[in-house]
């Protein structure tokens, strides 16, 4: 953990803040913020239509699971394959901070 006091004093840890995490999934600072951008997204009208669904069963009957699973091709099965192509390492494949952890990792129904 790096101490608060520190980061104010050193500017090279303020800007390691914003560049460890995209590093170590191969991004940069901006390709990061633009891919966890385009998530957020994808995330918030997943969970409109979840709502919608829960609220009205008939609609956006499989869209909320369409949802995930695009965003798991994207985060993981992409990402895997294009480290592969490059000579990647596997363990910028999947980071321990995209991995959700084990208790949501199941299957739903919508």
């Amino acid at each position: 953990m790096i101490d608060t006091v520190d980061i104010v004093e050193d500017p090279v840890k303020i800007a390691a803040l914003f560049t460890e995490h995209p590093a170590s999934v191969g991004e940069t600072y901006g390709e990061h913020f633009r891919t966890a951008t385009s998530f957020s997204a994808a995330m918030v009208v997943g969970g409109v239509a979840c709502l919608l669904h829960a609220l009205l069963p008939f609609l956006c009957v499989t869209t909320a699971s369409r949802t995930i699973a695009r965003l798991h091709e994207r985060m993981v099965v992409d990402r895997k394959r294009n480290a592969s192509r490059t000579g990647g390492e596997s363990d910028n494949v999947h980071p321990a901070s995209h991995q959700p952890p084990a208790s949501t990792q199941r299957r739903t129904a919508s």
